[in-house]
């Protein structure tokens, strides 16, 4: 039976095992791009995955790949367990652990025994050619092999075939030595940007294995003992569906995302989120798989199957990121498809006009005029864009797997590119700039006179709040329940019963009837005739016109006062946009608010950074908005709540939404969350965003500029075989590590 793929907007993600360097990713690319009804194909070394669109034969295109000499594994939505030791050791480690490179090693070292002889004057020269010839057929021909496939299969020359035929052209030209130099360097260099790439991965591979494999589920006993305790069942956590229980001793990483059914403890979300302090846990709190319990013990219910868990989510997202080229990446890829064969030309024409058309030697003997031939030879491999191709990937995922370890997803390298690049942040106030949570500030009665401070103690006040909280218990609105809160905290909530016949009027209050009285809480448009008959009416107009929220209290028809809420300013935002001046004091940052001007402006005036304020606005007009200032001042970032904001959130260049650990929908509507809810990670992932454009600039810089000098050494004569092999892989590994800065604390605000 043949096994088909259909379906455009569903591409096939497989994982490619056997890539050594970034030009293995080029030719398994156009390999398959050549494959019947294969309409686009990505293939991202750093990553090791491969997405292909179109009604392909799933099984040419797998067989193809192992044609070239490489391995499909898992799909890409399951990452692998792995983990690569660092240091010397590791490295040593993660080389002899591949079986190509194991003939190298041994043999490497017996060249080097057999040259330390020669050197000793042991008349070790006939030991030492047998060994040299010997590392050419061993080593060179897996890598000659690859270079064939890559022609016939891919019709590209691949760096491998450039090595080849190096090595072929120097024992040719009497140069045995450096061409088994040039195939043991390669190969090295090879492994050792492998392993670079491998420690890479690790970083994405960390965000799985931060949730435990089991979890302890409670099953009731099988008596009918109501009293009897439950029984322990040890359960791997795949097996864990919603509804179950799971108990989480103190100190242990919680195994599943549930709400705490019992208990209260502290608890270290700082893996999802990047907040570096425990927060506090009870009862009908949310809790997510891979966090930290503290101190206490908790009963959880499962919410979610194990593969929608959130810590699933964030590494299949950032996954997906990763294998997804940014602009910058697919420039250098179409550069890197032209750049090899001029090269190629370039040497043929090096080796071949000096002595047709010059007189030039053909042939040479050694430095400084090794022959015209020889130079061809070091421009061959030169030829190897493997540098310049891998140091934009390599950087773009180490900082989004960076920024997603600091609690920031970024959906790919594109947006990471974007954000670099927004001229003019535009912010929703309720939920971004503001908690979202209301609360009680101040209270207003006519028995009283503390002119709307807080007045805990004061006791027409007090039974002011109360009899407000016995109607506002029957509303879901933020406003009545910051009421009924504010109550409890003062002990009031059971001075007057729960009101009887509660009517909802939308968007102005609420009422109930309370022993035979008609209780109204509201704005002053639902009391407004009884507003006047209130003493304090223009002070109630004065709060209201200074964007002081509040709710009148009519007993009977009788105005008992009023009660003053507010949403609070969240404690990170003027920070965060002072640190976003510092990043850029070119920055603009304008508020995109439903609510009242006035409120607007008095949160404005509270942070003292927004150049614009636009305040009223239906979630149309916010869309409207953005594509405004999308024009006005170039690109825009939209920062919202993620659901509310979703129609302005998708038409901004870049949309960041709040809250993702708590909000799925969030995380799959914007282009960056932060995880954690804190407007603060804002200024972390525009720092690192605009450090990693640096860096990809020095990578492509440093990649060209070794080149170039490469060129400059190697046309006059001064460069050998194996100094070029050098350059190749010094540049490449240089420009890796590079990259790999970005996974390195201490690189944000």
């Amino acid at each position: 039976m043949v096994a088909s793929h259909k379906g455009r907007d569903a591409p096939l993600r497989l994982r490619i095992g056997g890539m050594d360097c970034a030009d293995c990713a080029l030719t398994i690319e156009r390999a398959i791009a050549q494959l019947d009804a294969v309409e686009t194909v990505s293939v991202n070394f750093t990553t090791e995955t491969l997405e292909a669109w179109g009604e392909f034969d799933r099984d040419a295109l797998v067989a193809r790949i192992n044609e070239l000499g490489y391995s499909t594994g898992a799909s890409i939505d399951k990452p692998r367990h792995a983990n690569t030791s660092r240091g010397v050791q590791g490295f040593l480690a993660f080389l002899w652990r591949r079986p190509g490179n194991r003939a190298a090693i041994v043999l490497g070292v017996a060249l080097l025994a057999g040259l330390g002889l020669e050197l000793a004057g042991r008349g070790a020269a006939t030991l030492t050619a047998i060994l040299q010839l010997a590392t050419i057929a061993v080593v060179g021909m897996p890598i000659g092999i690859r270079g064939l496939r890559s022609l016939l299969l891919a019709r590209r020359i691949a760096i491998d075939l450039l090595i080849a035929v190096a090595a072929i052209g120097a024992v040719a030209i009497g140069a045995t030595g450096e061409a088994a130099a040039v195939v043991l360097l390669y190969t090295l260099g090879e492994a050792l940007e492998a392993y670079c790439a491998e420690r890479s991965r690790d970083s994405l591979r960390g965000l799985l294995r931060l949730r435990p494999e089991q979890a302890i589920r409670l099953r009731r006993a099988e008596t009918t003992d109501t009293g009897a305790p439950d029984r322990l069942e040890p359960v791997a956590v795949t097996d864990l569906v919603p509804g179950d229980h799971i108990l989480i001793r103190p100190g242990e990483r919680i195994p599943a995302d549930g709400w705490v059914a019992e208990g209260r403890s502290s608890v270290d979300e700082s893996a999802l989120t990047g907040e570096a302090l425990p927060v506090e846990r009870a009862t009908g709190s949310e809790v997510f798989a891979g966090t930290i319990n503290g101190e206490g013990t908790l009963r959880v219910e499962v919410s979610r199957l194990a593969d929608d868990f959130t810590i699933a989510q964030i590494a299949r997202l950032v996954g997906e990121a990763q294998a997804r080229k940014s602009a910058a990446e697919r420039h250098v890829d179409r550069f890197a498809q032209w750049y090899t064969p001029a090269v190629v030309v370039v040497a043929l024409a090096v080796a071949s006009i000096p002595p047709l058309f010059f007189g030039q030697p053909f042939l040479g003997t050694a430095l400084p005029d090794p022959g015209w031939a020889y130079r061809g030879l070091a421009l061959l491999i030169v030829a190897c864009p493997c540098a310049l191709v891998i140091s934009i990937p390599v950087t773009v995922v180490s900082a989004l797997t960076r920024l997603a370890n600091l609690g920031v997803l970024v959906k790919g390298g594109a947006l990471l590119q974007e954000l670099a690049q927004v001229r003019v942040f535009a912010f929703d106030k309720t939920g971004t700039l503001t908690r979202g949570q209301p609360i009680v500030t101040g209270t207003r009665s006519p028995e009283c006179a503390h002119d709307g401070a807080a007045s805990n103690g004061c006791e027409p006040c007090d039974d002011l709040v109360a009899l407000a909280a016995a109607v506002a218990a029957g509303s879901e609105h933020p406003y009545a329940k910051a009421v009924v809160a504010d109550a409890m905290s003062r002990s009031l909530a059971d001075r007057y019963p729960v009101a009887e016949s509660i009517t909802a009027h939308t968007g102005r209050g609420v009422s109930g009837q309370l022993a035979g009285r008609e209780i109204t809480v509201g704005n002053v448009a639902l009391l407004k005739a009884a507003t006047a008959a209130t003493a304090n009416a223009a002070a109630l107009a004065q709060d209201s016109a200074e964007g002081r929220s509040l709710m009148l209290v009519s007993d009977a028809g009788r105005i008992k006062g009023c009660i003053y809420v507010e949403d609070e300013l969240h404690p990170a935002t003027r920070g965060t946009l002072e640190k976003l001046r510092e990043l850029d004091p070119g920055y603009r940052f304008v508020m995109l608010t439903g609510d009242r001007r006035s409120v607007a402006e008095r949160v404005a005036a509270a942070v003292g950074q927004f150049d614009d304020i636009r305040a009223e606005l239906l979630p149309d007009q916010k869309l409207e908005a953005v594509r405004e200032l999308e024009q006005q001042s170039g690109k825009a970032a939209m920062v919202g709540d993620g659901i509310n904001d979703a129609p302005a959130l998708a038409a901004a260049r870049l949309g960041i939404a709040m809250g993702g650990a708590g909000s799925h929908h969030a995380m799959e509507v914007a282009d960056i969350v932060l995880m954690g809810d804190d407007l603060a990670q804002l200024p972390t992932a525009v720092a690192i965003s605009r450090k990693t454009q640096r860096v990809i600039t020095e990578n492509i810089m440093l990649s060209l500029g070794l080149k170039l000098a490469f060129l400059a050494l190697a046309i006059p004569g001064f460069a050998t075989l194996w100094m070029a092999v050098l350059a190749d892989v010094g540049a490449t590994v240089l420009v890796t590590l590079n990259g790999m800065r970005m996974l390195r604390a201490g690189d944000h605000p």
